[in-house]
């Protein structure tokens, strides 16, 4: 009896101890699981780009904070350092994505505020120590503001030197006023802006682009640039993305941008491009935007090119329906013939006083 008295002690013990170790584990996994290893470029930058980059990016930095850069991020802004590396709860930039929405130093400053997902990214990454590649510098650059809302630059881009004849193009180009620019720091792959410019840029403005081969970027939108003018870029194939809304361009000009096999995002809003012009977006691979709002391109002609392009997005805008009258209530018609009779009875008088 007392040897197996003791054997039953035993065996509860090591019941005990055995749960407590299931239940310390089980308490463990998820600060396990949180310390994997984040990777900057597809689990980080991704949300700076979408969220970040439109206020503290190349081309306006809120605050002196740029967020496209990861020597400028970890110098910080006007009020010093945003990112301290290793400790999320004394980083400004984790602080501030979770203040609530309502508190005037809330970030994002524009749009709704990041999911519980993204903000436990960011928070892992800093804790993780904020490691920020250096080639992943170039991949980072301003989104645009345009028709379709904001998109970024989405492919890596390798080390780029331009040849004597770029640099001679942006030169001459930065003389008649537009300026191709970097995307970002420490890069010579370059954007530009010719919105801006408007009805002031011809097909003649454009011609030295030409020999503008570090050209990711190229923003025509609004401008007078025509069918013949797009010649230009025909042999710029590391463009990535390329606005032509509301310019004079058509079937016949899309003809030229059918070897740019690069590239991702193209909006044809508001141009004279119908389904015949869809045939020369065919080769195009890597397209993943296509905005064709208030064009002549037809259901038939998105539907064509999704089968050669399924993971193509094709936005069209919205149909509106028109506004049914709401049905007429019989007393409203009463009234109405009450008022009929009285007009008659007025008109009658009338033409007995005559």
């Amino acid at each position: 009896m007392t040897q197996s008295g003791d054997g039953d002690k035993v065996g509860n013990y090591r019941m005990k101890h055995l749960a407590l170790y299931s239940l310390g584990f089980s308490l463990m996994a998820p600060s396990i699981m949180a310390q994997a290893k984040l990777d900057f470029v597809k689990d980080v930058q991704p949300i700076l780009q979408q969220t970040c980059i439109k206020c503290h990016g190349a081309e306006k930095q809120k605050g002196k904070l740029r967020l496209d850069n990861g020597e400028l991020a970890m110098k910080g802004g006007k009020g010093g350092p945003v990112i301290v590396a290793g400790d999320a709860s004394k980083s400004d930039l984790y602080k501030r994505i979770t203040l609530p929405k309502t508190h005037d130093d809330f970030m994002p400053s524009e749009g709704e505020p990041l999911p519980a997902k993204q903000i436990d990214i960011l928070r892992d990454w800093i804790n993780q120590g904020a490691t920020w590649p250096t080639n992943a510098n170039a991949n980072v650059v301003v989104s645009k503001e345009g028709t379709s809302g904001s998109t970024s630059i989405d492919v890596k881009l390798p080390e780029y030197k331009p040849s004597a004849a770029e640099t001679k193009a942006i030169e001459k180009l930065a003389q008649a006023g537009i300026d191709v620019r970097p995307i970002a720091m420490n890069t010579q792959w370059r954007e530009a802006n010719l919105r801006l410019l408007g009805t002031n840029i011809l097909d003649a403005s454009i011609a030295p682009l030409k020999d503008v081969m570090g050209l990711v970027d190229l923003n025509l939108a609004q401008t007078k640039v025509t069918d013949n003018g797009l010649a230009a870029i025909s042999g710029l194939t590391n463009l990535n993305r390329l606005h032509l809304e509301l310019t004079g361009v058509t079937d016949a000009g899309l003809r030229h941008i059918k070897n740019l096999y690069n590239l991702t995002y193209l909006n044809l809003y508001g141009t004279g491009v119908s389904d015949a012009g869809l045939t020369h977006l065919a080769e195009l691979k890597k397209l993943k935007n296509l905005y064709v709002w208030q064009t002549k391109i037809t259901e038939a002609g998105i539907a064509q090119i999704k089968k050669t392009s399924p993971s193509l997005q094709v936005v069209a805008g919205l149909e509106l329906k028109p506004i049914e009258k709401p049905p007429e209530k019989k007393e409203d018609k009463k009234e109405e013939k009450k008022e009929e009779k009285k007009e008659e009875k007025k008109e009658a008088k009338k033409e007995e006083k005559k």
